[in-house]
């Protein structure tokens, strides 16, 4: 047992003292889907530890060894020649199964392959730039998946050559499994090791699949990107994933798709942001900035006496709304006022100049404060 685990039986499976059998149960049963190893693949001690539930179960669930032990402890328990057993049950996923039924063995990789079965889904990226997410794209994307077997039409035996039932499960796939359980013997039905499940066997099996059905085939498509697409947004093809088994359908296809925007923008839902130096002189007398737009060149007004860090917005001019058809975000241009550096000494004389002449009242700010500003940043 892990060190890490309690030792006592009601502590380990987190019930009082007093509970009563179907709160044990339950406590055991939350307890075993938490600490099955299947689940917790990273931890080498998880059979360890779901063995010690078991043990703690065992003990609590049998109203003789719970009442040695509520008595005498670990030591009444070991001197009565009752310790549990789990050398003869088999694997830990077959006492997790055989307690839980099933429904569980699937989740874990167990019970029979038998019926139709839907093929897995497939996930591709495809990287775009933003000119192509404004006006939408089409895009070539190549992956593998797999397919059915086009040589024996996914029956897995060569063409012209038998099928037989197989003789192990009676054509069934699933065969009766009997394992000793600390709750006694469990009869439980386990994919035919004979047939894998598929209750018949070719008798030549096919030489381009190996008797398998599916083959791994690359496939090439071209997807259709929407205007407006961000980054990290997936588009769903519908059964163009991996091929389904015993007449399944097909998985879907997911295009994720990954938007570069370039070092000049950011986007906000719908918005473009960029950032444009304007010169301190034309921020002060006002003057017209060229954008470069996916759209093509887009020209900004800038008012006399832009202030730094002020934003200037230009309606629908951002990226097109998916969901939304002909609608457009803004494009928002905030303005890095730019102090000129290294003046000439001519330059220097005519601010020296002009600084004479600003008044209190030209340098107040309209809107608010900086101390302001600053206090709503430090809030967000």
């Amino acid at each position: 047992m892990s060190s890490t685990m309690p030792s006592d039986p009601y502590e380990l499976l987190g019930v009082a003292r007093d509970a009563d059998d179907t709160t044990i149960k339950k406590a055991f049963r939350k307890l075993a889907r938490e600490l099955h190893p299947d689940v917790n693949s990273h931890d080498p001690d998880a059979e360890e530890k779901f063995k010690a539930a078991a043990e703690a179960y065992e003990i609590l669930n049998d109203s003789e060894r719970r009442a040695t032990y509520d008595r005498y402890g670990h030591e009444g328990l070991r001197t009565g020649g009752q310790a549990p057993n789990f050398d003869g049950f088999g694997s830990i996923s077959d006492l997790f199964d055989a307690f839980f039924g099933g429904s569980f063995g699937g989740a874990f990789g167990g019970g029979a392959r038998t019926g139709p079965r839907q093929g897995e889904d497939v996930a591709v990226a495809v990287d775009i730039d933003l000119s192509q997410a404004y006006r939408g794209a089409k895009v070539d994307v190549n992956f593998e998946a797999i397919d059915r077997c086009e040589h024996c039409h996914g029956n897995g035996a060569e063409p012209g050559t038998p099928i037989a039932t197989c003789d192990k499960c009676g054509g069934n796939g699933i065969l009766q499994a009997v394992t000793r359980s600390p709750f006694g013997q469990v009869v439980r039905q386990v994919a035919c090791d004979k047939c894998g499940g598929e209750g018949k066997i070719p008798e030549t099996p096919c030489e381009t699949c190996d008797g398998r059905g599916l083959v791994v085939g690359h496939r090439h498509l071209e997807v259709d990107v929407p205007a407006g697409i961000a980054d990290g947004q997936r588009i769903r093809l519908s059964g163009r994933g991996h091929a389904g088994e015993h007449g399944g359908p097909p998985g879907d296809l997911y295009v994720v798709v990954q938007v570069a925007l370039g070092d000049s923008w950011l986007r906000d839902d719908d918005d473009l942001v960029t950032v444009s130096d304007i010169p301190a002189p034309l921020a002060a007398l006002g003057t017209t900035l060229t954008i470069e737009h996916p759209d093509g060149d887009v020209s900004v007004e800038v008012p006399a006496g832009t202030q730094p860090g002020a934003v200037l917005t230009i309606k629908a001019k951002g990226m097109p709304m998916l969901r939304r058809q002909g609608r457009f975000g803004d494009l928002r241009v905030v303005a890095n006022v730019v102090i000129p550096r290294r003046l000439t000494p001519q330059q220097r004389t005519m601010l020296e100049s002009f600084s004479e002449t600003v008044t209190p009242e030209q340098l107040r700010a309209d809107d608010d404060s900086m101390v302001g500003k600053l206090r709503r940043l430090f809030q967000r």
